[in-house]
């Protein structure tokens, strides 16, 4: 049996609207903006601006960013938190480590850095280790990234319908270490730049199946956003090249 296409699994996904969502996909039409606040600016995606202000954040609190590379989310959390708290920007690798570290020193005024901590361990196993110590976590999770792949010849020729498979595994596995170092009644924004339901609303329902009682939904508002069964995501040829972003919010009871 042929290996299933790209193509092939995302028109099993979106149908006819693929060609078009393909096509805003590979073009150059973006929209991106520096958050207001920073010492110098800083431009990503406003779809990503907004997703990361979704997190609820009360000065004082302790935040978790656990894939926080390249650190644009980390930078909206930290003038969220205007000083106070304590944030945990987390990254398995060196490298996007020291270019958050840059970006943070660099785009922040300096009596907003104080609540800043950069580590880089395992998000798959975190919860094993803190237990119920976040008021707010955001897991922006490795994703599929197909905009990233669509645009780059040697990505696409390497993906296999096997990829967005190991990511799910991965993602699920970051997403109930969330759970387990959150404090009850503290909220988890669970985010993804990619347009596979998989990796989006189907991880929100499969942690809904398994934990009955464990958290709960709620309901988030995205400019430009379209809402799937759980959370939002703003897609680039319905969005003036916004995203792809998915959100969800959900609060530990």
């Amino acid at each position: 049996m042929a290996k299933q296409t790209f193509d092939e699994f995302y028109i099993s996904q979106y149908g006819e609207r693929w060609e078009s969502l393909r096509a805003a996909m590979l073009s150059d039409e973006d929209d991106k903006i520096s958050p207001e606040g920073l010492s110098s600016p800083y431009y990503m995606d406003r779809a990503s601006i907004e997703t990361a202000s979704l997190l609820p954040v009360n000065e004082g609190d302790t935040l978790l960013d656990m894939c926080a590379a390249p650190g644009g989310k980390s930078l909206v959390l930290l003038l969220k938190l205007n000083g106070t708290g304590k944030l945990v920007s987390n990254d398995r690798s060196q490298d996007r480590r020291e270019r958050m570290r840059r970006a943070i020193y660099t785009s922040l005024p300096e009596p907003l850095q104080a609540p800043s901590v950069i580590t880089g361990h395992d998000a798959s196993k975190w919860g094993l280790y803190e237990k119920e110590v976040y008021d707010g976590i955001l897991l922006d999770a490795p994703c599929s990234s197909e905009r990233h792949v669509l645009q780059s010849p040697e990505h696409l020729k390497e993906w296999s319908p096997s990829r967005p498979k190991r990511l799910q595994a991965l993602q699920y596995s970051m997403f109930t270490s969330a759970m387990l170092a959150l404090r009850h009644g503290g909220y988890l924004l669970y985010s993804t730049c990619s347009i596979n339901h998989g990796e989006d609303d189907e991880i929100i329902s499969r942690f809904m199946k398994k934990h009955p009682g464990e958290a709960e939904e709620i309901e988030i508002e995205l400019d430009c956003g379209e809402r799937l069964e759980h959370g939002m995501i703003v897609l680039p040829d319905k969005s003036g090249g916004r995203g792809p972003m998915f959100a969800s919010l959900m609060r530990k009871l």
